[in-house]
């Protein structure tokens, strides 16, 4: 089973979080700010901060920047993976995934399963790569940002986590590239 291994040190990461909403504002915006204490809390890099519209070219546009900036290492996002019309938040940012994580999606809906039962399958949560970026697509309420938090990327974030995590290979997402 999975443990944290002390003698490896904690090694930080930069993560920016991304809140879609029609409706919400920033200072409303509970599910971005419970993302947000939990990362700074677990020792993280709150990198950015940010709410758009449920429109497809903003959350995209947003998502590419940070995903282009060296001082982003992740990207979390919440809101907009339901199925009513205004939910686009997956439709904008798959087709810009370099590699899409599956388990991440499976992982979160079996977590989800325990505490809302069949009601999981009203999300569409998703993660992935761009450009060697890690991106995570949560769904709008605090609950889910918290169990997606708690039960996963808390741990697939932290150095520490054994027997595998997603900060030690960091430096090789991007080995495809030729160097100069």
């Amino acid at each position: 089973m999975s443990k944290i291994d002390t003698s490896r040190p904690f090694i930080p990461v930069s993560i920016a979080v991304l809140t879609v909403s029609d409706t919400r504002s920033l200072a409303e915006d509970k599910s971005g700010a419970t993302l947000a204490a939990r990362i700074e809390a677990s020792g993280h890099v709150l990198a950015a901060r940010d709410i758009v519209t449920d429109d497809r070219k903003q959350i995209a546009d947003k998502v590419s920047g940070w995903a282009s900036d060296p001082q982003v290492d992740v990207i979390i996002t919440t809101g907009g993976t339901g199925f009513t019309g205004r939910d686009v938040t997956p439709e904008a940012i798959m087709p810009l995934f370099d590699k899409q994580m599956d388990g991440f999606s499976e992982v979160f809906h079996r977590i989800s399963y325990d505490k809302i039962g069949t009601s999981t399958i009203q999300s569409r949560a998703t993660g992935g790569l761009i450009n060697a970026t890690f991106v995570f697509v949560l769904p709008g309420s605090p609950g889910a940002c918290k169990d997606a938090w708690d039960e996963i990327l808390k741990y697939q974030l932290d150095y520490r986590h054994m027997p595998c995590n997603f900060i030690e290979i960091m430096p090789r997402l991007d080995e495809h590239l030729k160097r100069g």
